[in-house]
């Protein structure tokens, strides 16, 4: 009898799991085994159907298919999302990761753009004052002895070749008509400026991708040991090409500016709502490719540089309307609602495309303060005793962004807009030019005080005291494409030789290169947002 019961018990056991085995039998095993029949009215839940159900109804329900039936059942049946918990919590992320974007990446922007204005700035407040400090040690160093092994250091070097190409370059720029040139482009048609305007975008991401080369070239050549003095002439050609880049660079932003002058004095405003739609098309052409994290760095810093030369662009544009209007402050109120326009639609494209890129891509929002930590530390770096290089080169190579075509162009125009004449009119220069420092102090001061916490929050203080590597000979000399972790520091022989003892002694590991690059280890401006060379 026991035996008996134990086996009925077990029997009972093995009938119940094969009955919950049936029931969770998926909808296409059923029907591939035969055992059930494809009938309109499976309740289904996400794919398991309930058998017992199915069985109940297919008694109550006559066998023969009705519109009623139909409808009673597209009506009343159910679904049970949390049975998908997975896929609809990653899918409510997504658009919580969307929300994110334009508060993340306006952070991003606003840094970088306080960034640019900094380097922009140093060009018309702190570089002419290093000028005249580098003349000052020229013509006083025969007076006072010449004991040193250098003449001028690199760095004043460099500062006195970007003074010398600032002045020859605003030189060269009056020979260069601007009214001439606006009269010239109001007379095409608005396809044909629409055209000339889209090769006007390209040819300034060539030349700002070239044109840091070119500098950097001309800084290298000027500040290299040499080991005979015949070697200097080198210097030259490299300041020939820099000047001719930097004047040409200038002349194709006057354009530019003269372009979007001639839509914003157009009567039906065609011209203008055509340039404004083109931003949208850059949509199209970046959203539905495929990006990292890298390349979406490297198109971030893109977009900071646009935006703010399209700010100095809209500032010229005023500057020379105001002019025409002999400075009537009522027709600034006229231009306003076109500048306005033309800012909002900068900022959503770059809302929007960021804002698909991460969705379609699954990058958090939590990159761009990442970009940020990045930027940040290249500010903290330069302002190390032993700097690789200044910052306005490191923003140039970041985000593409040469201020000295910009600089000479901006000069350029205010001259011809700004009429001097008396001592009043040149204590209000000095004046806005004292101005101008006391800005660009307190953007630094703020920025670098930011920019240390920005480090500290991203825990990279450690790489700030790292000390360079040498860089092999080989490298030494093709500058353009050394990476400027690895530069050396200005020291005496003493200096090199203990720096040279300490990379002896490093292991073998640090001596390979991986293949993976880091935020920090890029420095060059690519044209394609989904390059990275």
């Amino acid at each position: 009898m026991a035996d008996q019961s134990g086996t009925e018990l077990s029997e009972e056991k093995e009938a119940e799991i094969e009955l919950k085995k049936r029931q969770k039998i998926t909808w296409e095993g059923l029907h591939k085994s035969g055992k059930i029949g494809i009938t309109p009215d499976l309740p289904e839940t996400l794919g398991f159907y309930d058998i017992s159900a199915v069985r109940r109804e297919q008694r109550e329900l006559s066998a023969d298919p009705s519109l009623t039936r139909f409808i009673s059942t597209e009506l009343t049946r159910g679904y049970f999302l949390e049975h998908n918990e997975a896929k609809y919590t990653e899918r409510r992320e997504r658009v919580y990761t969307c929300m994110r974007i334009p508060k993340e990446l306006e952070k991003l922007m606003i840094f970088g753009f306080f960034l640019c204005v900094d380097a922009f700035l140093y060009v018309f407040t702190l570089l002419p004052l290093r000028v005249l400090l580098a003349l000052l040690r020229l013509f006083t160093l025969p007076c006072c002895g010449f004991s040193g092994s250098r003449l001028l250091q690199p760095a004043q070097v460099c500062d006195m070749l970007r003074g010398l190409i600032l002045v020859l370059c605003f030189s060269m720029m009056h020979y260069v008509d601007y009214s001439m040139m606006y009269h010239l482009i109001r007379g095409q048609s608005v396809i044909k400026l629409y055209i000339i305007y889209n090769m006007l975008e390209v040819a300034d991401r060539l030349f700002s991708s070239f044109g840091q080369d070119i500098l950097d070239a001309l800084y290298w050549t000027a500040t290299e040991p040499k080991e005979r003095k015949r070697d200097n002439i080198g210097v030259i050609p490299h300041f020939f090409m820099a000047v001719f880049y930097v004047f040409l660079h200038a002349i194709l932003i006057m354009v530019q500016a003269s372009t979007l002058n001639v839509a914003f004095n157009s009567h039906n405003k065609s011209l203008l709502t055509i340039m404004m739609s083109n931003n949208f098309v850059e949509i199209k052409g970046s959203v539905f490719k495929k990006f990292e994290k890298n390349n979406l760095f490297q198109m971030s810093n893109s977009d900071i540089k646009e935006r703010f030369t399209s700010y100095v662009l809209l500032l010229i544009v005023c500057l020379r309307n105001m002019e025409q209007f002999s400075w009537n402050p009522d027709h600034l109120w006229v231009l306003f609602p076109d500048v306005f326009m033309v800012v909002t639609s900068e900022v959503a494209v770059d809302v929007i495309k960021h804002a698909f890129i991460t969705k379609f891509n699954d990058i958090t929002a939590d990159v761009y303060s990442e970009y940020r930590a990045s930027l940040a530390f290249d500010l903290v770096s330069s302002r190390q005793k032993n700097a690789c290089t200044d910052y306005s080169d490191s923003v140039a190579r970041r985000m593409g962004f040469i201020p000295l075509p910009l600089a000479v162009l901006l000069i350029r125009v205010v001259m011809s807009s700004v009429r001097l004449q008396g001592a009043l009119s040149y204590t209000c220069v000095l004046l806005f030019y004292l101005g101008l420092v006391t800005l660009k102090v307190l953007n630094s001061i703020v920025l670098l005080g930011k920019s240390c916490v920005y480090v500290k929050r991203a825990k990279m203080e450690d790489k700030l005291f790292e000390r360079p590597s040498t860089a092999p000979s080989s490298s030494a000399k093709s500058p353009s494409k050394a990476d400027p972790a690895r530069c050396r520091t200005p020291s005496d022989d003493e200096d090199e030789e203990e720096e040279e003892e300490e990379a002896a002694q490093l292991p073998s590991e640090t001596k390979h290169k991986t293949s993976k690059k880091d935020l920090l280890e890029i420095d060059r401006f690519t044209i394609c947002g989904n390059r990275i060379d």
